[in-house]
Parts: C-alpha cells; structure tokens; sequence
C-alpha cells in the first residue's frame, strides 16, 4: 500500500478533530487543535493519516510534499455566496461612494434588479462561463465547497439557467457545490409583489423542483423586500418541494428575519448587521446557525454583526463570503477571516472555526469537510511559510496560500 500525497515537515497541522465535531460554539470556539512538526497522509480522495512526524514511519507516496515552515488547514467552507452573475456593478460602488444609499440605489432599477436585466440578456454558456472563472478564483484562495444561490432571474426561466449553471460549476470543478434557490430576492418591475409570490410558490418552486436543481430555498426577508410572513409562507412552500430553507435576515433593518428563520426551522440566518438581545436569545433555543458575512458589512459600510455578543451567548457563528457583484464583489475567504477578525473582534481560532467547522454545518457537510479528520474528504490548504496562523488575519492584504488540494489532487 502507498498513500497518494503524504504533505510532512508540517510546521502546525491546524483543525485536527480525530473524531468528528458538527459544530462549535461559544468558549469553545476559541480552541482550534493543532498539531505541531506533523504530517498529513491522504488516499483516494479523503484524509488517511495524520499526526506528529516523530511517530511517521510509513512514508511511501506518490507524491511528497515539503511543508517545513508551513501550516496545514482545511479548506475553506463558503456558506453564501451569488458566484453566478452576468455582470459586475462598480458604477453603483462609485454612487455609494458619491453618498447614495443601497436603498436609493435599488429604488432607481439598480441593486438587484440591476443584477437581473442583465443575467436576463446573458446565455446559459456565458453565465457558465464567467461563474467558472470566479470558481477557480476562490479556489486559489483556499475554498473547497461553497453554496451557490439564484435571485439574479427573476423569471422562472431564468432562475432555472442560474441553478443550472450553478450544478454545472459542481460537476465541472473540484468544489462541492450547494445549491440555493432565490427566487424572493426582489421583486420584477413589471409585477405587483403578491402576483410575483404567486409565480415563486406556484411556477418557479415546482419547476425548480422538478429538475432537482435546489438544495435550499432561501427569502431577502427586508423591509422593501420580503415580510416576515411572506418569508415563511415562501420557504414552507419550499420546504413542501424538498428545499431546506436558510434567510437572509436582518441586514438592514431588525427586519424580523431571525425570528422566522428560527420558527421555520431554517439550516441558517445570513447577515445578522441589525440584531439584539431579541435575536441572540431567539437563536439559544434552535439549532439555526448564525452567519456573518463581513465582506457585505465592510463593502456597504454597515454595522458588523455583534459576534462577540453571539459568540459569548454560548451560540456558534459561521462566516461566509456573499460573494456577488452589488454588496460583496470578493470570495477570498481568508480576507473574510481577517475582517471579522478586525472589525467584529474575534479571535483568529474562532475566525477559522467559523469558517469551516461552522460553515460546513451550515451546508450539512459537516461528515465530510470542515476538519482535519480520518475519512473526511481531502480538502486541504498548504500556506506559504508563516509564523503562526494569526499571521493570516493579521497580513490581511497578502497572498499566503501555496497550494490547494481538493479531492485529494493538487490544483
């Protein structure tokens, strides 16, 4: 027997679970296990071997690979993201730069609706196309499994095209990819809101459904979006198709999108920029999983969820990128770490807990990613060399990846 890739001379294998962990919370967060001068053997694809070099006496592979100075993750687990779009949107960045507010923004046919014209006009093969190169993108940054959502159609046509294109970026790639559907993200132009819900519940689920093209469904619960009882009247409609339903809650407003995330049963909250007391104790008695998405608050220039409080709540918290091009135009998972840690004061162990422990929970991976664990699929980042793993946050600006592997194949 020989393994196929034996990575040794780790400087700190980080995120070593031997056995499996679904989620971490609260004080436990603070601790990311690591193991220091170590290996990390792997085998058809999932994670074999793994310990201090001082007991590696198997060292036949395929490949080796020299990681003296280096450290050892697991890749990156991004729970929320809109990686297919038709087009990027920098002249609303310049407006909001001029003080026009995200609101007034999407009130003029900008924001979302923006977003939507354009997929409309874009082919199948050109949303593929240029979703595929973003694809490669986070991966060259560390991510091994993200979700994908819809909501940039608005039709069910071309809802449809997007998550058609989202499962082609699974097959055709290493990622794992999750799917989400979107369809209540905004509302067409052209169509009162109640007539648009009608299409969503009656059109777009069954449709949606039908080709299996949807893990999740997922509501902009906001105010100038979506109720709260809009919201649920839509994922339980989802949930009736086989959707799991995960919200966007609480971005701009206390929108009450936690509260229906939590009676739904939802896999996760998303945003979490205006939540209270209300929010946090309403998230302790469920198994929803609060996530941040720094790169959002960072972009539009809005509160940071209060993760200390959350974190401090005995709650987990998961952190994800929203990469898409009106509020988050970057998937680098390692700049997410490194904001939250900065601006939401969390410390780089419960950064990187979040971000793929917490994450891989969040997109029911958490059997097979999120950790350094034997059997666990063989997702691993390799840094360049460093001096310890806060280094990452801290050097915020620096590309200190070396090489992915995913699916136990170097990229």
């Amino acid at each position: 027997m020989s393994w196929d890739i034996l990575i040794k001379n780790i400087k700190g294998l980080a995120q070593v679970r031997d056995q499996n962990v679904a989620v971490v919370a609260g004080r436990a967060m603070a601790v990311l296990p690591s193991i220091p001068n170590s290996y990390l053997a792997m085998k058809d694809g999932i994670i074999a071997d793994f310990g201090s070099m001082d007991n590696l006496l198997f060292q036949h592979a395929t490949q080796t690979i020299d990681a003296s100075g280096c450290f050892v993750l697991p890749s990156f687990v991004d729970s929320h993201t809109h990686l297919v779009f038709a087009a990027s949107r920098e002249e609303e960045f310049v407006m909001k730069i001029q003080g026009i507010s995200y609101a007034e923004i999407a009130a003029k046919g900008g924001g979302i609706l923006n977003s939507a014209r354009r997929l409309q006009q874009a082919s199948e093969e050109e949303l593929y196309d240029s979703a595929l190169k973003r694809a490669h993108e986070i991966m060259q940054t560390g991510t091994g499994a993200v979700e994908i959502k819809s909501g940039y159609g608005l039709t069910t046509k071309d809802e449809l095209k997007m998550l058609r294109v989202a499962k082609r970026i699974g097959r055709d790639t290493p990622l794992t990819v999750k799917t989400t559907f979107l369809g209540a993200h905004a509302v067409p132009q052209d169509i009162s809101k109640e007539e648009y819900i009608a299409v969503i519940l009656n059109e777009m689920i069954p449709a949606i459904a039908h080709e299996e093209l949807a893990d999740y469904i997922d509501v902009f619960c906001e105010q100038g979006f979506f109720t709260p009882d809009e919201t649920e009247r839509i994922v339980e409609e989802g949930k009736r198709f086989g959707m799991k339903p995960r919200i966007h809650a609480n971005q701009l407003h206390r929108s009450g999108g936690v509260q229906v995330g939590v009676k739904t049963k939802a896999i996760s909250v998303d945003h979490l920029e205006n939540i209270g007391e209300e929010e946090i104790m309403a998230l302790k008695h469920s198994e929803v999983m609060p996530t941040a998405l720094p790169g959002a608050a960072f972009f539009l220039g809005l509160p940071f969820p209060p993760a200390r409080q959350i974190i401090d709540a005995g709650l987990p918290m998961a952190i994800a990128s929203d990469y898409n091009p009106g509020s988050s135009p970057c998937g680098n998972m390692p700049l997410m770490i490194a904001l939250a840690c900065i601006r939401m004061k969390i410390t780089p162990e419960e950064a990187f807990n979040a971000a793929t422990i917490n994450t891989a929970f969040a997109l029911e991976l958490q059997q097979t990613h999120g950790s350094i664990t034997r059997g666990k699929v063989a997702n691993v980042l390799i840094t360049k060399p460093i001096p310890s793993i806060s280094y990452i946050p801290y050097a915020f600006g620096s590309y200190l990846v070396s090489k992915v592997i995913l699916n136990g194949k170097v990229l």
